[in-house]
């Protein structure tokens, strides 16, 4: 049985979801996984466990995790997925061949109910650079197959990193067609930026026309709430493609908690919101291929932390809101001077000292921030006031300002933020001084859109986005759902903005909307290609699908 890469990594993933067989079949001459376990006595074998795939995340030079969960019944009210009160013991198999006719690594994991029967197997003592295949089994029955890497030696040069990212999964609003399309370029990183899953209950947080899915299971408060609603997600196919085809590096935003938190104050007033928190962590935990450096401990969780891919770029993986202070003037657009207070924080101060701390001590040629909420400033009032989002750094304009200057002085090479939370695709220059337009740039943001928060959203000439026009340094727009691709080499940084025309049906082609350039040592972004829709060649097209509509809509987040 000859198994191409993409028969494994795509179709694989999508069986397993489906639970339409018992075990995937291995390969011709693959390498047997060796003899089951038995279940204990008296007890009865599981039905097919497999059924939110499986993941890899924060890569090393000499490792990584690997990830699963046994849920036979993922959408159990009870957040334990249809498993027994019982340890089982999973198999785990590392291959340097996809067909595992090269087994490099094995062993047995133990997954226990007190964790809903997930898995993180944490591996070091590999080799540098290398892609690797591996998959579980528990019971007699198989996993999928999913990929992963280990990041390049330390003192190497990469000549290029394919990397993609990113934010914002609404599963009522839409399929998650884009993480497909996204798996389907075969990136050798994934950065999520947060807002994997939302809280919300059914009919609550609705699309113009109606959400084209429904959210199982209450508004999420409790620990079988939260882990619930994560198992829902990992059925979903696309996203099971998505974990499969690479490692990821994943920072959560506020709706894998509540909207709009910040540390220890909700939205509105929740005697038992710390309760809510410690449990949002531990599910969040439980359901992402972290290392156990971030198991979380109560109410305290430590997701902030550096990949480094060779000294091609380092990765500074921020959370923006554990930390932060609460929003300032009541939150939402404000002309507010209370956001210019030096002593607020949206890193916290301990946060802030390590970051710039890493500045210091980087010899990579681009430092990479993945981070949750927008960088630049972002005035939607074309008069004399500057009115900005109290929930992004616009509400911290001094914890924004310590940062820039952070890498200013470290002698920072090459600054590059990226950002998810708003629901569109957006590129901008950053400054020291935004009131001045003539300023020097000293940076760059990437943007991206959703996944599918917000519904199939709008097509929009470049440029045509009335904030621009107040902005002069924001020099992109568009309110497609997505994601971005870049291509980094030593030389620059190439970013693909890339669109599908809707997600309130599957199926959608994507294809790049916009590309941005960042040469070594030039601070700032280059438009090379602009391709409005529908003249572009789409991606994965199928007959009769539809270009997509061309008003104007300005980007919407829940509030």
């Amino acid at each position: 049985m000859a198994l191409s890469r993409r028969t494994i990594l795509f179709t694989g993933a999508a069986v397993g979801a489906a639970g339409a067989v018992a075990a995937l079949p291995a390969a011709a001459g693959a390498e047997p996984l060796g003899p089951a376990p038995t279940s204990s006595a008296g007890t009865r074998r599981l039905p097919y466990p497999f059924t939110l795939g499986v993941a890899s995340g924060d890569p090393d030079h000499d490792g990584f995790v690997l990830w699963t969960r046994l849920a036979p019944q993922p959408l159990a009210e009870d957040g334990l997925g249809g498993m027994p009160d019982r340890v089982v013991p999973v198999q785990w198999q590392l291959a340097a061949d996809e067909r595992f006719r090269h087994v490099v690594r094995r062993g047995v994991a133990w997954a226990r109910p007190g964790s809903a029967h997930s898995v993180h197997v944490e591996l070091d003592g590999l080799l540098p650079g290398r892609e690797y295949f591996y998959r579980f089994r528990a019971e007699g029955h198989l996993s999928p197959v999913g990929r992963t890497r280990t990041a390049p030696a330390p003192w190497s040069l990469p000549a290029t990193l394919a990397m993609g990212f990113a934010s914002c999964s609404q599963y009522e609003h839409g399929w998650f067609t884009a993480y497909r399309r996204l798996a389907e370029t075969e990136p050798e990183l994934i950065l999520h930026l947060g807002d994997y899953q939302y809280e919300y209950a059914k009919d609550t947080y609705n699309v113009p026309g109606g959400n084209p899915r429904d959210h199982e299971g209450p508004e999420t408060r409790t620990l079988a709430n939260y882990r619930q609603r994560h198992a829902q997600y990992k059925t979903d196919a696309d996203l099971q493609a998505a974990h499969a085809v690479a490692p990821w590096v994943v920072v959560f935003d506020d709706h894998e908690v509540e909207n709009n938190w910040a540390d220890e104050t909700p939205e509105a007033p929740d005697p038992d919101f710390a309760a809510r928190r410690a449990a949002a962590f531990q599910a969040y935990y439980e359901n992402m291929p972290l290392r156990r450096t971030s198991v979380p401990r109560g109410i305290d969780m430590q997701l902030y932390r550096r990949v480094r891919w060779g000294r091609l770029a380092t990765f500074h993986m921020l959370d923006t809101r554990q930390y932060r202070d609460d929003q300032a003037c009541g939150d939402g657009y404000r002309n507010c001077a209370a956001a210019a207070d030096p002593a607020r924080s949206i890193t916290g101060a301990e946060q802030e000292a390590w970051l710039l701390d890493g500045f210091r001590r980087s010899d990579a040629r681009w430092d990479i921030l993945g981070q949750q909420v927008f960088f630049a400033q972002r005035d939607n009032n074309s008069g004399p006031l500057t009115v900005t989002s109290m929930d992004a750094w616009d509400g911290y304009v001094a914890s924004r300002d310590r940062i820039t200057r952070g890498w200013l002085a470290a002698g920072v090479r090459n600054p590059v933020v990226l950002t998810g939370d708003v629901h569109a695709h957006w590129a901008s220059d950053l400054k020291l001084d935004y009131a001045d337009p003539t300023s020097r740039t000293v940076g760059s943001e990437l943007v991206c859109s959703s996944i599918t928060s917000g519904g199939d959203g709008a097509d929009s000439a470049t440029g045509s986005h009335p904030w621009l026009a107040f902005n002069p340094h924001l020099r992109f727009q568009n309110n497609l759902r997505g994601y971005v691709r870049t291509t980094i080499t030593p030389s620059r940084l190439t970013a693909d903005f890339d669109v599908l025309p809707y997600v309130s049906r599957p199926g959608a082609p994507a294809h790049t909307r916009a590309t941005f350039v960042i040469e070594d040592r030039v601070p700032g972004l280059h438009l090379t290609a602009d391709n409005p829709l529908p003249a572009a060649a789409a991606r994965s097209a199928a007959p009769g699908t539809d270009p997509g509509r061309r008003t104007v809509e300005a980007e919407t987040v829940r509030p």
